[in-house]
């Protein structure tokens, strides 16, 4: 045989369909992998030893928002590295609605400030997905495949209008989704309870939803509600999909709010019957009971219904807070309202990047110290910070997730949102600590399931024909770790410490981490994904 490129022997390999761990080693040669005997002693250029150790296809991250990370800045280098180091050889971003494509250059304006309120500046957007690729493609260490987001389609054609849309802005927001699938993005995301998607009926959606199906590609939503009302948002979710013909797959599925603890025992029987009715539909979960969003999300979608600059005019007078406090105690119709479900105590600022002194602490907390209340707080911090104000929001019960985690159904993300101050530790930890806490310590899972939940499993979904597997001919994504030190270090105090027990990540057939280090290999690249027919259930 001739010499191989990368060699790794010695392990024992869970190829991710599920399957028990087996004896083989690992081989690379031109970014492709070819499985050989045990101890096969092939020649390579590289060799890793991984006796007493798993080797696994690389892991991919379905729901992140690392959409504009691209940049040489050393904070960003720090971000981008934290998914790496615990295996993530593939990110998918613009869940939620919001994607920085495709945006026609004259509604670049009232887009960027919808961009730059959800990532940070600076506001880049593009015009099409191959743009995009093109700018975040750069020197990238790992993959990117890319949703579509409705939000982002409304901004450009119906802007922030508290209304419908009309026929023809449908027709128009179809026709930007339909080019940018065509040329490689992954499929359609929403987020109804953000604004502008808020404002956008069911009909709306399962029109853009029918372009996704056309193109074989998933319909993938963060509910329009995910406390109290979570099941009649589900319903909502199966309705669009059932009416389009798509694959759903429900974002970061929780039950959110103390009023909505334990209703995933029926969410989940909900999920299971509509396979049984034939939907191909999954769903995906971070192993924390934390969330995280914008500030500006807390607040009733009113506010940030005519864009970025006019809520932070608007909040700036007393009469507006006024009703903010009174939409927050009675609630809005259609409307999440995570403070009136929970409270500002729950509420922790993650990042404000001109206050960096009020990171890591509640609203309520720096409102008394400031003595004044939450709401004022709240709004007077979004004027100082131009609106760009991400927050943590605890407000889940463990039993939820672990049930979600533990269902067929559910694959893994870590729902990132890679900014800088203390942002949620899932960016760092989350495949980690399910291979450590959930695997091995609390025995939810067997290590051949979720390795399949982090591999195959979102593969298939997403049409990544040639990854999630260790098989011949398969892209030279691997992650090599330690069953039994593997565990997340990230924490809400410290939310980017490495993760221990990953001993190499392999992306593209170079070693991308080895050991405790980052390499200087920049294999990565965005991926475009090809159309593919439409199809009925599909096997999780």
């Amino acid at each position: 045989m001739a010499r191989l490129d990368l060699l790794v022997t010695g392990g024992d390999v869970l190829d991710g369909t599920g399957s028990p761990a087996r004896a083989a080693d690992v081989g690379v040669r031109d970014g492709r992998l070819v499985l050989l005997p045990p101890q096969s002693r092939t020649p390579a250029v590289q060799v890793v030893d991984a006796a007493g150790l798993v080797v696994t296809p690389g892991f991919i991250d379905v729901h992140t928002h690392s959409d504009l990370l691209a940049g040489d800045d050393p904070q960003r280098e720090v971000l981008r590295g934290a998914p790496l180091r615990q295996g993530v050889t593939t990110e998918i971003c613009g869940n939620c609605g919001i994607s920085p494509f495709p945006v026609p250059p004259e509604r670049s304006g009232p887009v960027g400030e919808l961009i730059a309120a959800t990532f940070g500046p600076p506001a880049a957007s593009y015009a099409s997905f191959p743009e995009f690729a093109a700018a975040q493609g750069v020197a990238r260490r790992n993959h990117l495949a890319a949703l579509v987001g409705h939000g982002t389609l409304r901004a450009a054609v119906v802007g922030f209008a508290q209304r419908r849309a009309t026929p023809d802005e449908i027709r128009r927001m179809g026709e930007l989704l339909d080019g940018a699938l065509a040329a490689g993005a992954a499929g359609l995301s929403t987020g109804l309870i953000y604004s502008p998607g808020v404002n956008a009926g069911t009909d709306e959606v399962i029109a853009l939803a029918r372009v996704a199906a056309a193109h074989g590609k998933p319909y993938v939503t963060h509910l329009r509600d995910e406390m109290s009302q979570v099941e009649s948002a589900l319903e909502e979710a199966i309705e669009i999909a059932a009416a389009a013909g798509s694959a759903l797959q429900v974002s970061h599925h929780k039950t959110a709010g103390r009023r909505a603890w334990g209703a995933t025992v029926r969410t989940l029987a909900r999920l299971d019957r509509a396979r049984a009715e034939g939907l191909d539909v999954t769903c995906d979960v971070y192993p924390y009971t934390a969330g995280s969003t914008a500030l500006h999300a807390m607040l009733p979608p009113w506010v940030i219904a005519d864009g970025v600059p006019a809520m932070l005019a608007a909040i700036a007078e007393p009469a507006v807070r006024e009703r903010i406090r009174a939409d927050i105690v009675a609630g809005v119709p259609g409307w999440e309202n995570t403070v009136g479900n929970g409270g500002w105590d729950l509420i922790r600022v993650a990042s404000a990047p001109n206050s960096p002194n009020v990171q890591g602490h509640t609203i309520a907390e720096l409102a008394a110290a400031a003595g004044t209340d939450p709401v004022h707080y709240a709004c007077a911090l979004l004027v100082a910070e131009r609106g760009d104000v991400t927050i943590l929001s605890h407000s889940m019960h463990e039993d939820d997730v672990r049930r979600v985690l533990a269902s067929p159904l559910t694959m893994l993300c870590s729902d990132g949102v890679p900014k800088p101050g203390r942002p949620h530790p899932r960016w760092a930890g989350s495949f980690t600590r399910v291979l450590g806490h959930y695997v091995r310590d609390v025995g939810l899972l067997s290590l051949a399931e979720a390795v399949h939940k982090m591999t195959a499993m979102p593969a298939r979904r997403f049409g990544l024909r040639d990854r999630g597997l260790l098989a011949d001919g398969y892209a030279a994504d691997l992650v090599v770790f330690d069953p039994q030190r593997v565990a997340d270090g990230a924490t809400y105090d410290d939310p980017l410490a490495a993760p221990r027990g990953v001993r190499c990540v392999v992306v593209a057939g170079e070693i991308v981490v080895d050991g405790d280090d980052v390499t200087d290999a920049r294999p990565g690249r965005v991926l475009a994904v090809p159309d593919r027919e439409p199809a009925g259930r599909d096997r999780p």
